[in-house]
């Protein structure tokens, strides 16, 4: 499991709009990793809105946003497209990366066990390291979370 201080996994994965996310393009640069359960779904929405309502301050801080679920990419930009979303949402079928970060966990609900995303955020400094770490985020409450501590950064 990832926490603030460690080395964050490479990562290559294609996103929303024909776009590829390699964390190697990124270095040097600050950016959030956030994992979302499924694309389009009420939770999923606030907080991707909430986001893409943030992106100038983001943008002011130079930090990349990227979304990370365990959707198809077809899924992804249907959603992307739906509500304007600008920054990379990116596919992680396999959930390879989420086991890298810890996100891919054992859930229950109504009695029955299985495994899917937690809702959970990694800010990752220009050098590759992690120095926030936010699990089971509320959506609506990610936002701002994510700005105070990426202007501290």
């Amino acid at each position: 499991m990832i926490d603030i201080g460690d080395k964050a996994p490479s990562f290559r994965l294609q996103a929303s709009r024909g776009r590829e996310v390699d964390s190697g393009k990124l270095s040097g640069r600050p950016y959030l990793l956030y994992f979302y359960p499924r694309a389009d779904t009420p939770g999923c929405t606030t907080q991707a809105c909430g986001i893409q309502e943030s992106l100038p301050k983001f943008d002011e801080l130079d930090l990349t946003v990227i979304g990370v679920s365990p959707d198809p990419v077809a899924r992804i930009d249907k959603f992307a497209e739906k509500f304007g979303l600008q920054f990379p949402l990116a596919s992680d079928p396999d959930h390879a990366l989420a086991d890298q970060y810890g996100t891919w966990v054992e859930k229950t609900m109504y009695g029955k066990t299985s495994f899917g995303m937690e809702r959970s955020s990694f800010l990752i400094d220009g050098q590759g390291i992690v120095r926030g770490v936010w699990r089971k985020v509320k959506p609506d409450a990610h936002a701002a979370l994510v700005a105070e501590a990426a202007a501290a950064l």
